[in-house]
C-alpha cells in the first residue's frame, strides 16, 4: 500500500484485499472502493484481514463500496456506510458511485482503492463527485473488469499500462491525475503510453506459454514455468479460447478463470466465501481437487444446457 497527496488535501491509497494496511496509517475519514472482503484460502481471510481493518477504522470509515460476491455482505446490510453488490449486479465498481451517494457520505480525507483499472476509475470518480472522468468511463471499467466487450482506446491503454507495471504506484498516481484532469493532461498520458508499450513482450510470452495448454473435460491447464515475465490475464484469456475454464499453475498457486457469462461460480465451487465468481486463486496443493471439481462442473453445465435445448417450446 502507498498513499500520495492530491489537491484539496485528499490522499489516495492503493490497496489489495489480502494485504490491507494498518488502519492508523490512513488519514482522517476514509472511503474504501473496489476492495473485496478477503476470501478463504491463501492464508488471508475475512476474520484475519478484513474485519480488523474495518474495526480499526471505526467511525473514521466513511463508506465502503464494492461489487465482489461475499457471504459476509449480509452482516453489513443495515450499515448505511456499506454499499455492497455482487459481480452479477454490477460488473464494475465505478457505476455504483453516484453523485447522490458521494454527497450523502460527505467530505473524506483518504480515498482508498483497489490497484487495478476498476479501482482507479472508482477513486477518480469519487473525487469528481460521482461524475465520470470522461463519457463512457463506467462502461470501459465494466468491460475491463469483466473482460466482456471492447473498452475504448483510453481504457485499453491504461489497462495495458497497469498490467505492464502493476507494482508501480507512481504510474497509478499518474492515471488518477489524468482522470481527474478529465483526460486533458498530455504529460500524464505520455507516461501512460510509455508504460502501455511495455505490454507487448509480456503478451508475446503469454502466447508462447499458451501453446502448452492441455485440455481435458472442458478445462485448459498449463504450468507457466517461465523465467521471463508474462501477462497472466492474457494467458488466462487464451486458455478460455480453448476451453470453458482456464487454469494456470505458477509460483505456488493456481489461477482459475472462466468467462464472465459462463454460468460458473468458482467461489462457491471451491468454498472460498467471497471474491469474483469467475476468477479465483487457490494454493497449488489443491490441484487434484481443482481439476476434478472443474471437470465435473463443466460436465453438469453442458448437460443442463443440452436439456434446456431439448425442451419443447
Amino acid at each position: 500500500m502507498s498513499a500520495s497527496k492530491v489537491e484539496a488535501g485528499v490522499r489516495f491509497a492503493f490497496l489489495t484485499p489480502r494485504k490491507l494496511p494498518r488502519a492508523e496509517t490512513l488519514a482522517g475519514r476514509v472511503v474504501v472502493l473496489d476492495i473485496a472482503f478477503a476470501a478463504e484460502g491463501g492464508g488471508s481471510t475475512f476474520a484475519s484481514v478484513t474485519i480488523p481493518f474495518i474495526n480499526g477504522l471505526g467511525s473514521r470509515l466513511a463508506a465502503w463500496v464494492d461489487h465482489h460476491d461475499h457471504e459476509r455482505h449480509v452482516d453489513f446490510a443495515r450499515d448505511a456506510r456499506f454499499l455492497l453488490a455482487t459481480k452479477a449486479e454490477h460488473g464494475g465498481c465505478p457505476e455504483m458511485i453516484t453523485p447522490g451517494f458521494v454527497a450523502m457520505v460527505g467530505p473524506v480525507d483518504t480515498v482508498a482503492m483497489h490497484v487495478d483499472l476498476d479501482g482507479l476509475y472508482a477513486g477518480a470518480k469519487w473525487v469528481l463527485g460521482g461524475v465520470e472522468p470522461y463519457q463512457g468511463a463506467d462502461a470501459d471499467a465494466r468491460a475491463v473488469d469483466t473482460r466482456r466487450g471492447e473498452p475504448g482506446p483510453i481504457a485499453t491503454r491504461i489497462d495495458h499500462a497497469l498490467r505492464a507495471r502493476f507494482r508501480d504506484d507512481t504510474l497509478k498516481y499518474r492515471v488518477i491525475q489524468y482522470l481527474l484532469a478529465r483526460t486533458e493532461a498530455p504529460h500524464h498520458w505520455e507516461e501512460i503510453e510509455s508504460a502501455a508499450r511495455l505490454i507487448e513482450p509480456l503478451l508475446d510470452q503469454a502466447r508462447r506459454i499458451a501453446e502448452r495448454y492441455e485440455v481435458e473435460g472442458g478445462v485448459a491447464y498449463v504450468e507457466a514455468r517461465s523465467s521471463v515475465p508474462y501477462d497472466k490475464t492474457e494467458l488466462l484469456l487464451l486458455g478460455q479460447q480453448r476451453a470453458t475454464v482456464a487454469v494456470v499453475r505458477d509460483s505456488g498457486s493456481l489461477s482459475i478463470a472462466a468467462d464472465y457469462q459462463s454460468g460458473l461460480d468458482l467461489v462457491k465451487l471451491f468454498e472460498m466465501g467471497g471474491g469474483m465468481p469467475t476468477r479465483v486463486s487457490v494454493p497449488e496443493g489443491r490441484l487434484d481437487e481443482v481439476m476434478h471439481k472443474l471437470v465435473a462442473a463443466v460436465a453438469r453445465q453442458r448437460k443442463g444446457e443440452s436439456s434446456t435445448d431439448q425442451q419443447p417450446v
